[in-house]
């Protein structure tokens, strides 16, 4: 991924930087109840402090480099795909046998169909 030198990069609050002036991004997790993935501390060449953006890590990434919007789309889809692998794999078995008898929803597939998925 490259940075495009020049794009104005609109962090929110009427903050904008030139995306070559962007050094590093941070997701700020949990920040007084909005959760994760709401706002980012943005690091700026020369300046001290690091910025709060109202937008996410990812959509200030995606405007700094010019991504297509469906290459973001996947990371995003990819990643939540791990996340709910990582909470599948965390159930119990009974409750799995539980899911699969009254709810008619096979726990152990959709795990196996989220591997393939992501290639693991």
């Amino acid at each position: 991924m490259r940075v495009e030198k020049g794009l104005m990069v609109a962090l929110g609050y009427g903050k904008y930087f030139r995306s070559d002036s962007i050094v590093g991004l941070e997701p700020i997790e949990d920040d007084e109840g909005r959760g994760p993935g709401q706002r980012t501390r943005v690091y700026v060449a020369g300046q001290a402090d690091p910025f709060i953006a109202s937008r996410t890590e990812g959509t200030i990434l995606r405007d700094m480099v010019s991504l297509p919007v469906e290459v973001t789309k996947a990371q995003e889809q990819f990643q939540l795909l791990s996340d709910i692998l990582e909470t599948v794999q965390e159930i119990d078995p009974m409750l799995r046998r539980i899911v699969r008898e009254q709810g008619n929803w096979d726990l152990n597939r959709l795990e196996r169909r989220i591997r393939e998925t992501l290639h693991e």
